[in-house]
């Protein structure tokens, strides 16, 4: 997608502080941190949102949670850690590529807002 500020970063058209990538996934730190540690994990197939993602799909999820469990391991989140999928306009999502927010480096609190 060539209008996606997401798809750009993968391409490396907009510069990001990577933090991990592989064949599939992408991570970054988030340039608005709203913790110690918040590094962005991405598909790098575009996928707009949690709705648009379809069977073909559900072994690139679980690869993204096994990355963000290893990117975890990494920054030395040993204690614990929140990962975030802001799904939609209601639900916070900002940017229109799938993403999820990995959250760490203090005690999190709920209800998270």
């Amino acid at each position: 997608m060539t209008d996606c500020i997401f798809c750009k970063i993968i391409g490396g058209e907009i510069p990001s502080k990577k933090v991990y990538e592989d064949e599939f996934v992408y991570a970054f730190n988030d340039l608005e941190p709203q913790a110690p540690v918040h590094v962005l994990v991405i598909p790098k197939k575009h996928i707009s949102n949690v709705d648009e993602i379809v069977e073909e799909d559900k072994e690139l999820i679980g690869h993204i949670y096994l990355s963000i469990s290893k990117i975890a391991k990494d920054l030395g989140l040993e204690k614990g850690y929140r990962v975030v999928v802001n799904n939609k306009e209601h639900g916070g999502q900002s940017v229109s590529h799938l993403h999820f927010h990995l959250l760490g480096g203090r005690q999190m609190t709920w209800p998270a807002g």
